[in-house]
């Protein structure tokens, strides 16, 4: 089969599960054709993906947070508003993805949550007129199982997440909802609950036991908090990865607190070697450190990752918090019981995504 593949260029997990769906279909005498990345003028396409995706990269406007670096979260106003400015160039998006479509003529597009590919299916239904199948894979799509219940409170905080997410889908085939852990899914809902798609490299790593926190800060406005913290507590070694521009490649604060500019090998390495993570909860990176079994501190950034650090924490995962107060993540590691059963699951991803992508 011939496959077109959409991503959502926010964050850098749909990246991720996109190079691992790749590698898992042409393993079993697939081609991935072309990848479409939908991204804002802020955002660059990781150049991990550029060099390991094997197939033409096409960029297109897309919606996206807009962040205050101030308080380090995305505004909700000033998202709605840049993004407004901006309708203009997503009419020529969907355009765009339309003609991409019919140039190269897939047998189906895997969308990973990028919402211009459910507009575009929706407004000219390549389902009924070429019989091109329209897939999406996301994590998100399990707020939309019958079958995964929330409490009241959470199906009012996660609305809107659930808005967005059918957005992306409309007229979907199949939704393939990423969980960390099986339950059914729903054949009314064309919805399969399936694994987290890991990166090959995870499993080339042997996680040991080490003496430092290794962390994450999506954006350099939560230095000030983790500075803060290591001052008080200068005994902790603390090994932190960020995305700063034009910071080295290593940055030697003093012995216990090294920062390091994001790198997927040396990042891996480090989280395999730690006592502990601390992460913004990024879908993927829990995965990870879940693999490893790492107990997790998570201080979600916008609503997505609190769901994120929600749904973790009903695997036990770990514990959530607004700022990097690394004291809880301390306190917690005596506690913490990893999912025995977590990485078995895990390791059935390549037979169930090629049974529900190719066999049908």
């Amino acid at each position: 089969m011939r496959f077109l593949f959409t991503v959502q260029g926010e964050g850098r997990g749909h990246f991720t599960q996109a190079l691992s769906l790749a590698y898992l279909l042409r393993k079993h005498g697939h081609e991935v054709s072309a990848v479409l990345v939908g991204k804002s003028d802020s955002r660059e396409i990781p150049k991990f993906f550029l060099e390991k995706i094997g197939a033409p990269v096409f960029v297109f406007n897309s919606p996206n947070f807009t962040t205050l670096y101030k308080n380090k979260r995305p505004n909700i106003f000033a998202t709605v508003l840049d993004n407004a400015v901006h309708s203009m160039y997503f009419r020529k998006s969907i355009q765009f993805v339309k003609d991409k479509i019919l140039e190269y003529k897939p047998d189906a597009v895997i969308n990973f949550y990028e919402l211009i590919t459910g507009m575009a299916f929706a407004y000219y239904k390549f389902d009924d007129k070429q019989g091109i199948k329209f897939i999406c894979v996301g994590h998100h799509y399990v707020l939309l199982n019958p079958n995964y219940k929330t409490s009241t409170e959470q199906d009012v905080k996660y609305y809107f997440l659930r808005m967005l997410s059918k957005a992306t889908c409309q007229r979907a085939t199949k939704l393939l909802a990423l969980s960390f852990r099986d339950m059914p899914g729903s054949k009314e809902k064309r919805i399969v609950v399936v694994p987290p798609l890991l990166r090959r490299e995870v499993f080339e790593v042997e996680p040991t036991q080490g003496n430092y926190i290794h962390g994450y800060m999506l954006n350099t406005g939560y230095y000030d908090e983790v500075m803060d913290w290591h001052m008080k507590h200068p005994e902790i070694p603390l090994r932190f990865f960020w995305d700063k521009k034009g910071a080295d490649d290593v940055t030697v604060i003093d012995d216990n607190l090294i920062l390091y500019r994001l790198n997927d090998t040396l990042f891996l390495k480090s989280m395999a070697g730690s006592m502990a993570y601390s992460t913004t909860s990024g879908f993927e990176s829990v995965c990870e450190a879940l693999y490893y079994q790492k107990p997790i501190l998570m201080i979600p950034v916008h609503v997505e990752q609190e769901f994120n650090a929600y749904d973790a924490g009903l695997s036990g995962a770990g514990i959530s918090s607004n700022n990097f107060e690394l004291s809880k993540l301390i306190d917690f590691i005596p506690n913490y019981q990893p999912d025995k059963h977590f990485r078995d699951w895990v390791h059935q991803a390549e037979d169930l995504f090629i049974k529900e992508i190719c066999e049908d």
